[in-house]
Protein backbone atom coordinates (compact mmCIF):
# COMPACT_ATOMS: atom_id res chain seq x y z
CA UNK A 1 0.00 0.00 0.00
CA UNK A 2 2.98 2.48 0.87
CA UNK A 3 4.30 1.59 -2.21
CA UNK A 4 1.33 2.22 -3.82
CA UNK A 5 0.63 5.36 -2.39
CA UNK A 6 4.62 6.97 -3.69
CA UNK A 7 3.77 5.81 -7.08
CA UNK A 8 0.59 8.10 -6.87
CA UNK A 9 2.72 10.70 -4.99
CA UNK A 10 4.89 11.18 -7.98
CA UNK A 11 1.75 11.39 -10.56
CA UNK A 12 -0.25 13.79 -8.66
CA UNK A 13 0.64 16.72 -5.88
CA UNK A 14 0.13 15.74 -2.33
CA UNK A 15 -0.17 18.22 0.18
CA UNK A 16 2.36 18.55 2.25
CA UNK A 17 0.76 17.20 5.68
CA UNK A 18 -0.47 14.40 3.92
CA UNK A 19 3.02 14.03 2.60
CA UNK A 20 4.46 13.49 6.39
CA UNK A 21 1.57 11.24 7.26
CA UNK A 22 2.22 8.88 4.66
CA UNK A 23 6.14 9.31 5.16
CA UNK A 24 5.09 8.68 8.93
CA UNK A 25 3.13 5.78 8.65
CA UNK A 26 5.35 3.96 6.27
CA UNK A 27 8.23 4.58 8.94
CA UNK A 28 6.13 3.85 12.02
CA UNK A 29 5.22 0.38 10.34
CA UNK A 30 8.65 -0.36 9.30
CA UNK A 31 10.04 0.17 13.01
CA UNK A 32 7.36 -1.33 14.37
CA UNK A 33 8.29 -4.78 11.92
CA UNK A 34 11.94 -4.03 13.46
CA UNK A 35 13.12 -3.12 10.29
CA UNK A 36 15.96 -0.32 11.10
CA UNK A 37 17.57 -0.53 7.73
CA UNK A 38 14.94 0.23 5.53
CA UNK A 39 13.42 2.86 8.30
CA UNK A 40 16.56 4.64 7.79
CA UNK A 41 16.62 4.76 4.05
CA UNK A 42 13.22 6.01 3.86
CA UNK A 43 14.81 9.21 5.88
CA UNK A 44 17.43 9.21 4.12
CA UNK A 45 15.19 9.31 0.58
CA UNK A 46 13.30 12.29 1.72
CA UNK A 47 15.03 15.47 0.53
CA UNK A 48 13.03 18.12 2.21
CA UNK A 49 15.06 17.92 5.29
CA UNK A 50 11.50 19.82 7.38
CA UNK A 51 9.43 17.09 6.69
CA UNK A 52 11.99 14.25 7.65
CA UNK A 53 12.76 16.78 10.60
CA UNK A 54 8.41 16.59 11.32
CA UNK A 55 8.22 12.73 10.39
CA UNK A 56 10.71 11.63 12.88
CA UNK A 57 9.41 13.97 15.44
CA UNK A 58 6.04 12.69 15.63
CA UNK A 59 6.87 9.21 15.20
CA UNK A 60 9.24 9.63 18.34
CA UNK A 61 5.93 11.86 19.73
CA UNK A 62 3.77 8.45 19.22
CA UNK A 63 5.13 6.54 21.71
CA UNK A 64 6.92 3.52 19.60
CA UNK A 65 8.39 0.24 21.07
CA UNK A 66 11.95 0.42 22.58
CA UNK A 67 14.23 -0.22 20.35
CA UNK A 68 12.19 2.65 17.82
CA UNK A 69 12.08 5.00 20.62
CA UNK A 70 15.95 4.82 20.65
CA UNK A 71 16.59 4.73 16.70
CA UNK A 72 14.53 7.76 16.97
CA UNK A 73 16.17 9.63 19.50
CA UNK A 74 20.05 8.81 18.07
CA UNK A 75 18.26 9.89 14.50
CA UNK A 76 17.65 13.62 15.72
CA UNK A 77 19.93 14.17 17.85
CA UNK A 78 22.34 13.39 15.12
CA UNK A 79 20.92 14.95 12.07
CA UNK A 80 18.65 17.55 13.92
CA UNK A 81 20.20 18.61 16.79
CA UNK A 82 20.41 22.37 16.07
CA UNK A 83 17.30 22.55 14.50
CA UNK A 84 15.56 21.43 17.96
CA UNK A 85 14.46 23.87 20.98
CA UNK A 86 17.20 23.14 24.11
CA UNK A 87 13.98 21.85 26.39
CA UNK A 88 12.52 19.39 22.99
CA UNK A 89 16.85 18.24 23.29
CA UNK A 90 16.99 17.94 26.46
CA UNK A 91 13.70 15.45 26.70
CA UNK A 92 15.25 13.74 23.52
CA UNK A 93 18.37 12.78 25.10
CA UNK A 94 16.74 11.89 28.71
CA UNK A 95 14.70 9.39 26.22
CA UNK A 96 18.26 8.22 24.49
CA UNK A 97 19.50 7.62 27.57
CA UNK A 98 16.61 5.98 29.38
CA UNK A 99 15.88 3.88 26.72
CA UNK A 100 19.70 2.64 26.29
CA UNK A 101 19.22 2.13 30.16
CA UNK A 102 16.34 0.16 29.50
CA UNK A 103 17.88 -1.90 26.86
CA UNK A 104 20.94 -3.09 29.47
CA UNK A 105 17.71 -4.79 30.92
CA UNK A 106 16.97 -8.18 30.93
CA UNK A 107 14.29 -8.53 27.82
CA UNK A 108 11.87 -9.54 29.89
CA UNK A 109 11.49 -6.93 32.70
CA UNK A 110 12.11 -3.85 30.33
CA UNK A 111 7.88 -3.66 30.26
CA UNK A 112 7.78 -2.83 33.57
CA UNK A 113 9.68 0.40 33.23
CA UNK A 114 9.16 1.56 29.21
CA UNK A 115 6.52 4.18 31.08
CA UNK A 116 9.69 5.87 32.70
CA UNK A 117 12.07 5.87 29.18
CA UNK A 118 12.19 9.29 29.24
CA UNK A 119 13.13 9.70 32.84
CA UNK A 120 16.60 7.81 33.66
CA UNK A 121 16.68 8.76 37.07
CA UNK A 122 13.55 7.73 37.39
CA UNK A 123 14.78 4.39 36.14
CA UNK A 124 17.65 4.16 38.45
CA UNK A 125 14.97 4.80 41.30
CA UNK A 126 12.92 2.70 40.51
CA UNK A 127 15.66 -0.27 39.94
CA UNK A 128 16.50 0.47 43.45
CA UNK A 129 13.51 0.22 45.12
CA UNK A 130 13.27 -3.09 43.61
CA UNK A 131 16.39 -4.19 44.84
CA UNK A 132 17.78 -5.04 41.55
CA UNK A 133 20.90 -4.31 42.57
CA UNK A 134 22.89 -5.78 39.46
CA UNK A 135 20.85 -3.89 37.29
CA UNK A 136 21.48 -0.67 39.41
CA UNK A 137 25.11 -1.39 38.64
CA UNK A 138 25.36 -1.48 34.94
CA UNK A 139 22.61 1.54 34.71
CA UNK A 140 24.73 3.33 36.09
CA UNK A 141 27.70 2.55 34.35
CA UNK A 142 25.81 3.24 30.99
CA UNK A 143 24.53 6.39 32.64
CA UNK A 144 28.27 7.25 33.69
CA UNK A 145 29.29 7.10 29.89
CA UNK A 146 26.45 8.88 28.11
CA UNK A 147 26.47 11.47 30.27
CA UNK A 148 30.46 12.35 29.77
CA UNK A 149 30.07 16.10 28.46
CA UNK A 150 26.42 15.74 27.97
CA UNK A 151 23.56 18.99 29.80
CA UNK A 152 20.83 16.62 29.81
CA UNK A 153 19.13 18.58 33.13
CA UNK A 154 20.72 15.66 35.64
CA UNK A 155 24.36 15.48 36.17
CA UNK A 156 26.58 12.28 37.60
CA UNK A 157 26.37 14.00 40.77
CA UNK A 158 22.53 13.91 40.61
CA UNK A 159 22.77 9.85 40.53
CA UNK A 160 25.90 9.65 43.22
CA UNK A 161 23.11 11.78 44.96
CA UNK A 162 20.11 9.27 44.87
CA UNK A 163 22.66 6.21 44.97
CA UNK A 164 23.34 8.04 48.39
CA UNK A 165 20.22 8.42 49.63
CA UNK A 166 19.37 4.53 48.92
CA UNK A 167 22.58 3.83 50.50
CA UNK A 168 21.47 5.66 54.29
CA UNK A 169 18.40 4.31 53.44
CA UNK A 170 19.31 0.47 53.66
CA UNK A 171 21.66 1.22 56.70
CA UNK A 172 18.67 2.61 58.55
CA UNK A 173 17.67 0.45 61.10
CA UNK A 174 14.33 1.34 62.53
CA UNK A 175 14.80 -0.53 65.86
CA UNK A 176 17.98 -0.52 68.88
CA UNK A 177 20.51 -3.67 68.94
CA UNK A 178 20.48 -5.07 72.09
CA UNK A 179 23.29 -6.33 73.89
CA UNK A 180 22.87 -10.15 74.01
CA UNK A 181 24.53 -11.44 77.66
CA UNK A 182 24.86 -14.76 78.86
Amino acid sequence: DYELCEEWRHLYPVPREDLINLHREHFLHLLEMGDMEKALQLLQGIEDTGICLAISEQSLDQHPNLAASHFLADYLTAHFYKNLTTARRNEIQALYMGSKVLLTLPEHSRVNYFHLSSKPLLVLEQLLMNMKVDWVAVAVQTLHQLLAGQEIGFTIEDIDSLLSKYAEKALNFPFALQDKRS
